[in-house]
């Protein structure tokens, strides 16, 4: 071992070391409370979301805002549903917008707190991780002017399917969605329990992927049942992609919010105030409404409040928002990626 050469550099190392030790109680110091926040983020009103930082030259104000909404169903159709919403958001703000594509949830997080992603929707699963690990700040989800617009977790099976209740699900295949959903796989192990049926225990687990995939693989006979959100049942139902009297409801959950709608915590405060304006203010066109199963506006809503029930079913299943849950969730978008490109490629080779 060359010894000259580690003393001549070893100064350096522990000044750096130092230097990054002495940045990172400053940065504690900075902050008096951050809750379950990552680091990178400070909660000193104790709202659960990140606060805007307080040195003015950490504010963001980007020439292009970028936006993006929760890789769902297929992604072509959303970004067409939300191009009027998009122009109203630009017309407000006076800058370009463009639609960003994303192709998993993990994905999604990581765009918003790495700063490429400015506004998006977040389906409620994931909404956590991202406030916790992105900076997100819900401020609205999809609904009237009587309320927000919710959505229940449903059980469904084939209509001539022998399975009549929860309890004839033992010994079965059920698609659970991704490990991230709400409604498609958290909400089932935190609420199917009590209703004598436990998923992994009782039946067996097959992840699908997303929930129109776990309804088309009911309708097939790839599995015995799902629980999906009954608002994408119903926009495929309305679509005319499915039948509706092909399936039947074996159980219905209580009321969940929808995809919530926000920012990044970091933007500039008069640029967040035009946002939430804009949030406010517009209208969904006839063709959005239909797409969105009846919805016609955003309606306000907080992630301290309106995301308790989903919270609690986290913590019921041992969800945590942490950098290892979001890993964990990248490692199992990346499987289903790769096993749908072998299947896509296998079936192209067969034709």
């Amino acid at each position: 071992m060359n010894t000259s050469y580690i003393a001549k550099f070893l100064p350096g190392l522990l000044l750096l070391g130092s230097l990054s030790l002495s940045a990172s109680l400053v940065q504690a110091s900075e902050c008096a409370h951050r809750g379950v926040l990552d680091d990178k983020y400070c909660d000193e009103n104790k709202d659960l979301v990140a606060d805007s930082p307080k040195d003015a030259s950490k504010w963001r104000d980007p020439s292009t805002l970028v936006f993006t909404y929760t890789p769902v169903e297929d992604p072509a159709v959303y970004k067409d549903a939300f191009a009027d919403f998009q122009q109203h958001l630009s017309a407000l703000t006076g800058k370009k917008v463009v639609y960003y594509t994303v192709h998993s949830n993990a994905a999604e997080v990581e765009a918003i707190r790495s700063g490429r992603l400015h506004i998006a929707g977040f389906s409620t699963g994931p909404t956590g991780y991202a406030v916790n690990l992105g900076g997100f700040v819900p401020l609205a989800v999809k609904g009237t002017a009587d309320g927000f617009q919710g959505y229940n977790l449903i059980t469904i099976v084939k209509k001539d399917s022998p399975i009549k209740t929860m309890a004839d699900l033992k010994g079965k295949l059920v698609a659970h969605t991704s490990a991230s959903s709400n409604s498609g796989n958290l909400a089932p192990r935190a609420l199917f329990p009590s209703e004598g049926i436990t998923p992994d225990k009782d039946y067996k687990v097959k992840y699908s992927g997303k929930h129109d995939q776990s309804i088309m693989g009911v309708l097939s006979g790839d599995y015995d049942a799902a629980p999906v959100a009954s608002d994408v049942f119903n926009r495929m139902v309305s679509a005319g992609r499915i039948n509706g009297d092909d399936f039947r409801i074996i159980y219905t959950s209580p009321r969940f919010p929808t995809s919530s709608f926000g920012y990044a915590h970091d933007l500039k405060p008069e640029l967040v105030a035009k946002i939430k304006e804009a949030f406010s203010t517009f209208r969904f066109s006839a063709e959005m409404s239909k797409t969105f199963g009846g919805a016609d506006r955003f309606y306000p809503v907080t992630y301290q409040q309106d995301w308790a029930v989903i919270r609690d079913i986290a913590h019921a299943t041992g969800t945590a928002y942490t950098k290892k849950g979001l890993k964990k969730l990248a490692e199992k978008d990346a499987a289903k990626a790769a096993k749908k490109r072998a299947k896509a490629l296998a079936a192209q080779k067969a034709g």
